[in-house]
């Protein structure tokens, strides 16, 4: 079964990515330098960012439908300029951490779940899309909760 995975767009983030940091903090954000290597994934590259790059820390609505609403922490990168896109591939910041992933159908309820350690994102996705009634999968970084990425059936 085929997929895609796109990040998030970064016009979604345009009042914040060049915001000062007293009006970060009015939106309950704030501006953050990578200091380590794989500790700073941004949503719209879908990668880790470099030692030294600045990202800002926003909370992100990744479910809106039902009772499974979530909302949690993520990481934008205030260089990012166009969302990446992967088919029928991981991204290298999903691929390198355990996943949390949940499968929702169109009415926006969880059909199944499951985890996903690095390297078998790609066979967990592929499993969970052999399920017609599985509309899009919302994956998480496991240990810390946030959103990773949306999958969407090709």
């Amino acid at each position: 079964m085929s997929y895609t995975i796109c990040g998030l767009s970064p016009a979604s983030f345009d009042h914040l990515l060049h915001a000062s940091d007293d009006e970060l903090a009015r939106h309950g954000a704030l501006r953050m330098t990578a200091d380590a290597r794989w500790c700073f994934p941004c949503r719209v590259t879908l990668d880790d960012a470099e030692i030294g790059e600045t990202l800002i820390l926003t909370n992100h609505i990744s479910h809106d439908d039902g009772p499974y609403r979530a909302s949690h922490a993520i990481f934008v990168s205030e260089s990012a300029s166009e969302p990446a896109q992967y088919v029928d591939s991981v991204p290298p910041a999903l691929g390198r951490r355990v996943l949390s992933v949940r499968a929702f159908g169109p009415d926006g309820l969880m059909t199944d779940a499951a985890l996903a350690q690095p390297g078998e994102a790609d066979g967990v996705f592929r499993r969970m899309f052999e399920d017609p009634a599985v509309d899009h999968l919302d994956a998480h970084n496991a240990i810390r909760g946030c959103f990773a990425a949306r999958v969407e059936r090709s």
